[in-house]
């Protein structure tokens, strides 16, 4: 990929972490040069957390110590993102009133929860979808009435739409006529196809309401965070990996502090069949972003650790994925590894006999749309 001027004199170890280290820490922002700056702007808006290095910096009492023009780059992210958390709670007023005459118990997920339950993550957070889960058999109840009020299914054929409805852990994303919000309805946190063995009902049995609303219920904590990672680590989309990295870095942060929470939450992840997500997830929140993570917990027999040599791969692949989406974050090894975790993530979502045709079935489908712009 080809290197801005400013990538290209930022030295290469500072260039790779400069986000990073601005998250962990702050202060170290202080000695930057012009170049580092433009390029850390840069990087942090691709990775979306520009608004959230913002809300870091401002914490820390730094936000008027950044040089001028940085600084108007922040601040006006800074604003996109409040007025996005005011966007958010007025469209969610909108599904519970459209959803009121159901009586079907809402969990909010991700970015929403982070939002209403004005979790750490909430700051600075931007983010495009709206996410809830409710129970499996209240589904065809949920979306009805969500038609009734012009939520519909869009750009989704009828293979696709099987495809969500029969393996996913959702049904097709639904998107307001008027408003152009989407919404994803989930029926549980991992698709029905992977060889992952969880309930959904435990989920709902432990999840908490909110401060905001006792009619809305968030994931508990433990559950957040293996939701996140289990999102993260398992489906090979990496475009925001850093940001969603940085969540659950806050998240441990946050819930840490209450005594015994790491060891709950490691006999969580094995109720919920979600230990090597977990692994992954304290592996790199520790060694990327610096979360205070007890070592025997990250090392934990309990969440049966891969080998070595796979995990020595593994942290080469990763360590690629959750870098910023940005060019000078890319490297001859960058597309492989990338590549390598979207086959991973296929083999984990579905077994061979749904794998293979569904993959025939999209490169088919992209050739003929190929073929149909060229002619």
């Amino acid at each position: 990929m080809k290197r801005s001027a400013s990538a290209d004199s930022v030295d290469e170890d500072r260039r790779l972490t400069l986000v990073r280290a601005a998250l962990c820490d702050p202060s170290r922002v202080t000695t930057q040069s012009p170049a580092e700056w433009n390029l850390l702007i840069s990087q942090a808006r691709r990775a979306g957390l520009l608004a959230r290095l913002g809300e870091t910096l401002h914490a820390a009492g730094l936000l008027e110590a950044v040089p001028d023009v940085p600084r108007r780059r922040i601040e006006a992210e800074r604003m996109l993102a409040a007025k996005h958390a005011v966007d958010v709670k007025r469209e969610l007023a909108f599904i519970q009133k459209a959803l009121a005459r159901t009586g079907v118990p809402i969990i909010l997920l991700k970015g929403t929860a982070y939002a209403i339950a004005q979790l750490p993550p909430a700051r600075g957070r931007v983010f495009n979808d709206i996410d809830i889960l409710v129970p499996r058999n209240r589904i065809a109840e949920v979306e009805a009435a969500l038609r009734l009020e012009m939520w519909n299914t869009t750009d989704v054929d009828a293979y696709d739409d099987r495809y969500y409805r029969n393996w996913m852990h959702q049904i097709p994303p639904l998107t307001h006529v008027a408003r152009q919000t989407v919404l994803d309805v989930h029926h549980t946190i991992v698709a029905g196809t992977t060889q992952i063995e969880l309930t959904a009902h435990k989920l709902f049995e432990a999840a908490v309401p909110t401060a905001h609303d006792p009619g809305l219920k968030v994931l508990a904590p433990a559950d957040m965070i293996l939701h996140s990672a289990a999102h993260l680590l398992n489906e090979g989309k990496f475009d925001r990996g850093l940001r969603d990295l940085d969540d659950m870095s806050l998240l441990l942060r946050h819930f840490g502090t209450k005594p015994g929470f790491f060891e709950a939450l490691v006999e969580r992840a094995a109720e919920l069949d979600l230990r090597r997500p977990l692994f992954y997830a304290l592996r790199y929140t520790a060694t990327l972003l610096e979360t205070p993570v007890p070592a025997d917990i990250r090392n934990a027999d309990r969440l049966k650790p891969p080998r070595p040599a796979l995990r020595a791969f593994m942290d080469l692949l990763f360590e690629q994925a959750l870098r910023p989406d940005h060019p000078s974050c890319r490297d001859g090894f960058s597309g492989i590894a990338l590549w390598l975790l979207y086959v991973r993530a296929h083999h984990l979502l579905m077994p061979a006999h749904i794998l293979v045709p569904h993959l025939l079935r999209k490169a088919y489908v992209r050739r003929f749309k190929e073929e149909g712009r060229k002619g």
